[in-house]
């Protein structure tokens, strides 16, 4: 009997990077699978040398970080590259974002330090930008909200449908004024399983307060993610 071919085995990456990059106007409308092919495309062009994975399918070493759903736009996403030979980078970043689409923007690309970048995720910052709703009737909801010490909400997703403690998740949560005719939600959420979102709390302020109205087209915008501080409620800088 003839042996089994045995698959090709890759140097481990000799330097790891880790990339922030913003999900911007139409591109918030990119799931995270469309991401993750325009992101290959990019690297493949701007000619950064992958380490790559061993086995019989080898494939890029890149580890991806609490994306963001589909449909919000972000400020603070994250991801780890592995390197096959040293590189400078600012040039990485320069070269990264010059290849990515519009709206998919490479802000800042730094030298991985000790331990799991998923670690450091532990809490976001999100503006909800609401049209039609009444700032008015957000602020008693909010407060409502608030107030309970749990708030379930179900979600479908693609392991069925989930519960969800929305209030558990929520470490601020306040109403700020906008333009006339809209309303602006700012939320400070703690990371955990399962991950709580924004248009979870939306649901949760619809059903403590009937006069908030039916679920609209809200813009969810994540400013920031990195280390919550428990104490302070602030959340860090992850690449620091």
């Amino acid at each position: 009997m003839s042996s089994r071919p045995q698959p090709e085995q890759h140097a481990p990456p000799v330097q790891r990077l880790r990339v922030r990059y913003a999900k911007r106007g139409r591109a918030r409308f990119a799931s995270h699978r469309d991401f993750g092919r325009a992101f290959e495309r990019a690297l493949r062009r701007a000619g950064v040398p992958m380490a790559y994975s061993s086995g019989f399918s080898p494939h890029p070493r890149i580890s991806y970080a609490n994306a963001a759903p589909t449909g919000a736009a972000s400020e603070a996403e994250y991801l780890e590259i592995g390197l096959a030979q040293h590189c400078d980078p600012e040039a990485v970043r320069e070269a990264l974002d010059a290849a990515l689409p519009t709206g998919l923007d490479v802000v800042e690309v730094v030298e991985a330090s000790p331990g799991a970048l998923a670690d450091r995720l532990t809490g976001s910052v999100w503006i909800v930008d609401w049209p039609g709703a009444d700032a008015a009737v957000l602020g008693p909801a909010v407060a409502t909200l608030l107030g309970e010490s749990e708030h379930t909400v179900e979600r479908m997703t693609k392991n069925g449908l989930r519960s969800f403690d929305v209030r558990g998740a929520v470490v601020s949560l306040r109403a700020e004024d906008v333009p006339a005719g809209s309303a602006r939600l700012r939320m400070v959420l703690r990371h955990g399983v399962p991950l709580v979102r924004p248009d979870d709390v939306l649901r949760a302020l619809i059903h403590v307060d009937a006069a908030v109205g039916a679920l609209p087209d809200a813009v969810p915008t994540r400013l920031g993610q990195g280390p919550l501080d428990e104490a302070s409620g602030e959340v860090g800088d992850p690449l620091r």
